[in-house]
């Protein structure tokens, strides 16, 4: 019989912890003299009393390990309970959110997605800004943990190759979680201490410096401005763009480089073809502009590795409306925000690894055609690619594409339009952040969209930062009976 205590356990411990962060955005507000305080204090104890009341019903079925259905109900069931508590302040608060607006500005933030229904941010009380920049500190770090323990575990999408990459214990599912969640919080809290105080030294308020730093860090996009990173000088720019990138590569090499071995770092193909990728749709884009605009300037080609950076890795900062550059810049953009960063990174999307490896599926057929009687193995990163992580990866690219038409014709059915649909379900499938047009674009936000189509893109929000097929597979009637 399937024991759902486990499972009912974990979530209510996160949610009662969720609740305790609540305390430091009260802190901010207690502080610049707020009444909106009291919204936080209120949420933290309905988060608290909730989460810790399900945790002690649950606590007497609490064992060594979990089963595989237990392992794939709490690694969705967390990322759905989550932004629900993680709405309440924006539903009590002085946004006076609606509960889809809440939810989807939640689910967003902790799927680090950056997509966001508020205008007005400028104005908006601190302790709101700074609880929106903690929803994607947090779902930044939970991201990590979940590719580099549950999603390996399942074999989902072809993670499974990253199973023994640094840590090679096995079996339990929780004390391998908390090793390696130990193991990278040192990375990302220094990384976030880092970047904050290179924003400060760079212009920015203290405030202001900690907020982005966290929103940068776990590639999530979220900006305490309507003009996103228009509002910062050109060295704060600068500087981010150096950060996306540290956060969108695999922080199993961080912790490896800490231990004193350097060289898996340098010699990962998924960097380096990461690193590539970034630098070759800067040559091209910035070419596109000084063809069309007649100049190259310092300031053209921070926008566009900027916005190239951010768009890759997930992120979805803006510093300039690229929807103005032309349309081959605009479809550029589209397709990069379907790449993504590396695996096991705060990134999102597809991941590099995945493409990797379905062009050296290609290439393999390809020779097989050409020479009938040769023997072709698939190859990442110089090994084998066994058939049950290509057959995966396989499976992920066509779960992914198809979830894009179906997402695309749902929203379409809204009213939306193409643009609008296509580039919405692309958005929040891949976690990326803006969309385009002059919607949902980078100049714009989601709050104009229809209450239907703001639940499907939360939706989807959530399958796609668990890899789609975590959540499609507690759909099936197959997994409750196994």
């Amino acid at each position: 019989m399937f024991d759902i205590r486990p499972v009912g356990y974990v979530i209510g411990m996160l949610v009662a912890a969720l609740g305790v962060v609540m305390l430091l955005p009260m802190a901010i507000d207690l502080l610049d003299g707020n009444d909106h305080w009291t919204i936080f204090f209120e949420s933290a104890l309905i988060t608290c009393s909730v989460g810790g009341l399900v945790a002690l019903a649950c606590a007497n079925g609490v064992g060594d390990r979990l089963s595989l259905q237990q392992t794939f109900l709490l690694s969705s069931g967390v990322w759905l309970a989550l932004p629900i508590f993680g709405a309440i302040p924006f539903m009590l608060g002085e946004t006076n959110a609606s509960a889809v607006d809440g939810f989807f500005e939640a689910m967003s933030g902790l799927t680090t997605t950056g997509s966001t229904v508020f205008s007005g941010l400028d104005v908006l009380p601190r302790g709101l800004l700074l609880w929106r920049a903690l929803l994607q500190w947090i779902g930044g770090i939970g991201v990590i943990v979940m590719a580099m323990v549950f999603l390996p575990e399942l074999r989902i999408g072809g993670m499974q190759m990253f199973r023994s990459e640094a840590f090679d214990t096995m079996g339990k599912i929780l004390p391998r979680a908390t090793e390696i969640a130990s193991s990278i919080s040192v990375i990302y809290v220094g990384l976030t201490v880092l970047c904050a105080l290179v924003y400060l030294w760079f212009g920015m308020s203290p405030f202001d410096a900690v907020c982005h730093a966290m929103t940068t860090i776990s590639t999530g996009g979220f900006a305490n401005y309507d003009a996103s990173f228009g509002a910062f000088n050109p060295n704060a720019e600068f500087a981010s763009t150096f950060f996306m990138i540290v956060a969108a590569l695999p922080f199993v090499r961080y912790v490896q480089m800490l231990g004193g071995a350097h060289r898996p770092f340098f010699r990962d193909s998924q960097i380096r073809t990461f690193l590539a990728l970034i630098f070759g749709l800067f040559v091209v884009l910035s070419l596109w502009r000084w063809g069309h605009e007649g100049e190259i300037s310092e300031p053209v080609m921070r926008e566009v590795i900027f916005n190239v950076v951010s768009i890759i890795s997930g992120t979805g900062y803006a510093s300039d409306n690229y929807m103005l550059w032309g349309t081959f810049p605009v479809v550029m953009f589209f397709f990069i925000g379907l790449i993504g960063g590396c695996a096991g990174s705060t990134a999102c999307s597809v991941k590099v690894f995945r493409y990797q490896i379905l062009f050296s599926a290609i290439k393999t057929q390809i020779q097989r055609i050409h020479s009938p009687n040769g023997v072709f193995t698939p190859r990442y990163d110089g090994q084998p690619v066994a058939p049950d992580v290509l057959g995966s990866v396989m499976a992920f690219f066509m779960l992914f594409f198809v979830s894009l038409g179906v997402f695309s014709v749902l929203l379409g059915m809204t009213g939306l339009s193409f643009i609008t649909s296509v580039s919405g379900a692309a958005t929040a499938l891949a976690n990326v952040g803006p969309g385009l047009g002059a919607e949902i674009g980078p100049a714009g936000n989601f709050a104009t969209l229809n209450t239907t189509a703001k639940w499907l893109l939360a939706f989807a929000m959530w399958i796609g930062r668990l890899e789609l097929m975590v959540v499609y597979a507690i759909f099936t009637a197959n997994f409750w009976r196994a």
